[in-house]
């Protein structure tokens, strides 16, 4: 498992910024925020229901690949913004890792980011079930 001092480093400024968030609204508006700026989307036409993430109070969808050097790219779409976001910053963290490293990080992030308490217990518990499924594909991957 990953420990807050071992966060890949595209996540610890995401950490840092929402550490500097008030209060539940200022989170929210910025998982908002990131979930316009999804570094890789899997857009609706894509969504299957073998990428469906189970157990997701919204559709929610990710696919897992290597990339041409052997790196991790995690695509995910869901039809809820607040999912979305939380997809997003999971791709920023985990895209361009090994499977490996992929395999061995820590949903912890959305606790130290203050997001997980901001959730309703279907939202936290589907965010849970994603980053799983990243990790499943993460070992078949490597």
């Amino acid at each position: 498992m990953t420990s807050e001092n071992d966060w890949p480093d595209s996540l610890i400024p995401i950490i840092e910024e929402f550490r500097d968030c008030f209060d539940s609204m200022d989170r929210y508006e910025l998982l908002f925020d990131y979930a316009k700026k999804h570094p890789t989307p899997l857009p609706p036409s894509k969504w299957t229901e073998s990428n469906q993430i189970v157990g997701c109070q919204s559709r929610a969808h990710v696919e897992c690949n290597l990339d041409e050097d052997g790196n991790f790219i995690m695509k995910g779409g869901a039809d809820a913004q607040i999912v979305q976001g939380l997809m997003a910053i999971t791709a920023i963290a985990v895209n361009g890792l090994s499977p490996t490293r992929v395999s061995q990080l820590s949903p912890e992030y959305a606790n130290t980011m203050g997001i997980q308490s901001s959730l309703t217990p279907s939202r936290a518990n589907g965010f849970l079930n994603m980053f799983k499924r990243i990790q499943e594909e993460a070992i078949k991957l490597s």
